[in-house]
């Protein structure tokens, strides 16, 4: 509590020297990740390639599956890394639930079911528009859960609400595919277990004007997000206006979540893990640090995850959401359990 009273204050030389070098490690390791995107998979190429192809030589085949494939899919994976890492570092901020993400909350579902519906009753719509009807299915079934809780920082019953919506907008997503011709499940089903495979330069631009906004918005939210995590009754004595900064950081994260369920699907647990990850290498909840490496962090870890996705099972592929699934489930385990302990600590 002492360190977000002091949210207004400079940040300790010690402490900023630390946030630069994990910052490089992170960008070092995210620009590595992504170099491996461009030169694994069939046809597997050689680094000197890549120098290449940036001349515009090389083979034909090569160009087009580095160019055309895999350049939009690994910047579409560390797009969307960190907008959903942002997304989930606000959230838990602005709830003050260490719980909150976009997948309890169900913005993710909701979203989802909007665009099954597009997908499933091929309704004519601009790519373009996706994120907008998507964004209007996530905050509605989010508003509904945070309406249905007493208190919004109660981590137990946010879990609880947000998986009984969940399973009512999945029945829903179910009963939408049973309307669906039978090529149309095929692609859906690929879509909502959250996957990067065969995204290309117009999925990318589709998210690149989302990312370009709802980012730097993200990273401004820094000093609301310290002043909320103080308590409402301070935060309103140090002039915040807690209600309305509320619904605009909600409104941000759940942004930040529409463009990418509508380009790639409900990519689950990066929203939860990364805002963890960087608070516990960091040593602080300071958002003005929190954020930017939690961002650099989602970013990491998508990336990261899709290369796996990609090559493991070479020439099959398993979707990118099942891997995030795969390590974030024990996360949520891990801080359910630290939670209930908690809780029979303070009885």
């Amino acid at each position: 509590m002492a360190t977000l009273a002091q949210a207004s204050r400079a940040i300790p030389a010690a402490r900023t020297s630390r946030v630069l070098v994990l910052a490089a490690v992170l960008v070092l390791a995210l620009g590595g990740l992504m170099v491996l995107g461009l030169l694994l998979g069939t046809p597997q190429l050689a680094p000197n390639d890549l120098g290449v192809i940036a001349t515009g030589g090389g083979e034909r085949l090569a160009r087009i599956v580095v160019t055309q494939l895999r350049l939009p899919r690994v910047l579409l994976g560390a797009g969307a890394g960190m907008m959903l890492a942002l997304a989930g570092a606000l959230l838990q901020g602005t709830l003050r639930n260490a719980l909150g993400s976009p997948e309890l909350l169900g913005v993710s579902a909701g979203a989802s079911v909007v665009i099954a519906a597009i997908t499933i009753f091929h309704l004519e719509l601009d790519w373009p528009l996706y994120p907008w009807v998507a964004l209007a299915g996530g905050m509605l079934a989010g508003a509904v859960v945070l309406l249905s809780m007493r208190r919004i920082n109660d981590p137990m019953r946010l879990v609880l609400m947000g998986v009984a919506m969940n399973a009512l907008l999945y029945a829903a997503i179910i009963t939408i595919i049973t309307l669906g011709q039978q090529q149309d499940v095929g692609l859906l089903y690929l879509y909502l277990l959250g996957s990067l495979a065969n995204r290309t330069w117009l999925q990318l631009q589709v998210l690149l004007p989302w990312a370009a906004i709802t980012i730097p918005l993200a990273l401004l939210a820094a000093r609301p997000l310290n002043l909320l995590q103080l308590g409402d009754e301070v935060a309103e004595g140090l002039g915040l206006r807690v209600t309305r900064m509320r619904l605009l950081l909600l409104l941000l994260s759940a942004a930040l979540v529409a463009v990418v369920v509508a380009v790639a699907g409900p990519i689950a647990f990066v929203a939860l893990m990364a805002p963890h990850m960087a608070r516990r290498a960091l040593g602080t909840p300071d958002a003005r640090l929190v954020l930017p490496i939690a961002a650099l962090m989602g970013a990491v870890l998508l990336t990261a995850a899709d290369l796996v996705a990609k090559n493991l099972f070479d020439p099959l592929e398993l979707p990118v959401g099942v891997w995030t699934t795969l390590i974030g489930g024990p996360l949520l385990l891990l801080l359910l359990r630290r939670e209930l302990g908690g809780r029979q600590a303070r009885q």
